[in-house]
């Protein structure tokens, strides 16, 4: 073995060389201190703002529900002294007006005009809750053949699908026994004894329009129809099977067909499970703890004026046993307890995932008309700025203006264990909004696989020529610049354009109340 060179041979630093290394060292964990003051500073600037906006979105929020409850109940309480006052005076006009609903009512119900059935979205409500409040916005009164049904305000897809079946037919809503032993909740609910429409068939099909959820509601309930899933319900008195032939049309308003990214903003983690875990502090937290509070506590002078929708998984103190079981729900615990515990209830539904998963059960049927009205009040401009164009004569409801900015710079979070919700997603499709949902979703089920779909230019007055005659098995839609609360509760806020917009839809389906009918015609913008 050789020696090196003495060259090459070690020689101990020099006392400059190593007052040099020690700087640079100094230097580098300077560096490092810095750089990590610098994210923990941001870390928690970010932190900061994230809470500010959450308790701000919360405020608003709670805020709002307060004041549409009160208003109802204030409104309930006026009418009821009006109606003390009136019978006081001399019966008359109090029974008139009574006789005057059930003449209403059975005019609906006897079949001889297919009903137009209104069914409301997320934290949406029916006719007979929160006094005289029209979800709808009075919009009902345009037909004296509309129903409004009341289902669950937070309720799964599914669960109010079964709803909206039996409160139609009637008798005790059977929300299927894999479904109920899947979620852990029991598996019948209330019971109509009579239904809205007991004599829906295909003999007697009807109309519906959903707002909102309330659209894959319909979508799913379709689906059912033709899938036979109502037991005893297969065939009706006069031999006809539940098939898709009892709708004639279906129209989806600011209609959730492809799910949010407000979902996913306001809590729900995009996850390879599909998005049915919250996180930790989030505005949809807010809304679960609200949510169980309020069944839990099971006070009769609410539950008549509004209702979650969760009766069926038992969270009344009477049943669940106190403030040990209050604790449970608000755990999550006791074996999976709960709608937020199972995830069947509303929101993992309007996430992509889930709007996904209910589209790869959900046709297009060949023999009924659709149609769409996807509102938009946010986009991003060219230069990839936020812009909030005006939406006719209104502003930007309160509860919206925040998350409109929000959902048009809102990125999918792509990294390990977050693949894309569907192949091809771009972020661009989905920056266009009306502050609850994407106007992308809204046009017609694009994912997991796109459904024939046409953007019209207008519709053509009956003698109108020129234009197109609508085909079924096609989704006619058109984009309408508004935000999602345009059309619901507050009629003052649509101005004009809440007249268009349902005059139209009501025009739409008194068209095609017979099957034999000729279609309306359309102008047509492009195909996509």
């Amino acid at each position: 073995m050789g020696f090196p060179p003495k060259a090459a041979q070690h020689r101990p630093p020099s006392a400059e060389q190593g007052s040099h290394a020690r700087e640079l060292q100094q230097r580098h964990r300077g560096g490092v201190s810095t750089s990590r003051m610098r994210n923990w500073m941001r870390a928690a600037l970010l932190g900061a703002l994230g809470a500010a906006e959450l308790l701000f979105s919360a405020v608003v929020h709670v805020g709002y529900a307060f004041y549409i409850f009160g208003t109802a109940v204030a409104a309930d309480v006026f009418a009821s002294l009006v109606k003390s006052v009136m019978a006081r005076a001399g019966g008359v006009a109090k029974h008139a007006a009574v006789d005057g609903e059930d003449e209403a009512s059975t005019a609906v119900l006897d079949g001889s005009v297919p009903p137009i059935v209104l069914v409301h979205g997320i934290f949406g409500f029916g006719k007979g809750r929160l006094g005289g409040l029209s979800y709808f916005a009075g919009a009902e009164e345009k037909d004296a053949h509309v129903l409004v049904p009341d289902l669950g305000a937070l309720t799964s897809v599914h669960d109010r699908a079964r709803e909206l079946f039996y409160y139609l037919k009637g008798g005790r809503v059977d929300y299927g026994e894999s479904h109920s032993a899947e979620h852990n909740h029991a598996r019948y609910g209330r019971t109509y004894a009579r239904g809205h429409y007991p004599c829906w068939s295909s003999a007697h099909p009807a109309h519906f329009v959903g707002h909102s959820a309330g659209a894959q509601v319909i979508r799913l309930l379709h689906q059912m129809l033709h899938d036979g899933a109502f037991q005893g319900h297969e065939t009706d008195d006069e031999g006809h099977v539940t098939s898709e032939r009892w709708v004639l049309s279906v129209t989806s308003l600011s209609g959730a067909l492809n799910g949010s990214t407000r979902a996913y903003a306001d809590g729900m983690r995009p996850e390879v499970a599909g998005g049915r875990t919250m996180r930790a502090a989030c505005l949809l937290q807010v809304c679960r703890v609200g949510s169980v509070l309020y069944h839990w506590l099971d006070v009769p002078f609410l539950n008549r004026y509004y209702d979650f929708g969760f009766g069926h998984f038992g969270m009344s103190r009477r049943v669940a046993g106190g403030v040990r079981g209050l604790a449970g729900l608000l755990r999550g615990a006791n074996g999976a307890w709960g709608p937020f515990a199972t995830g069947d209830w509303i929101l993992p539904d309007l996430t992509i995932h889930g709007a996904s998963r209910v589209n790869a059960r959900v046709r297009t049927f060949p023999g009924t008309f659709y149609f769409s009205y996807a509102t938009r009040c946010a986009a991003r401009t060219p230069g990839g700025g936020a812009a909030v164009p005006p939406s006719g004569s209104m502003g930007i409801h309160p509860l919206l203006f925040l998350r409109a900015l929000q959902m048009s710079r809102w990125r999918y979070p792509a990294g390990a264990g977050t693949p894309p919700p569907y192949e091809g997603y771009r972020d661009e499709d989905w920056e266009d909004n009306d502050g609850a949902l994407n106007t992308f979703s809204m046009t017609h089920p694009r994912v997991p696989v796109e459904h024939p779909g046409v953007m019209v230019e207008e519709e053509e007055e009956e003698d109108g020529g020129g234009g197109r005659p609508l085909r079924p098995g096609v989704w006619y839609y058109r984009i309408v610049e508004a935000d999602h609360m345009a059309f619901i509760i507050n009629r003052r806020r649509g101005g004009a354009l809440f007249d268009q917009v349902y005059d139209s839809i009501f025009r739409n389906c008194r068209r095609l109340d017979s099957r034999d009918a000729a279609p309306p015609t359309v102008q047509i913008r492009r195909s996509s």
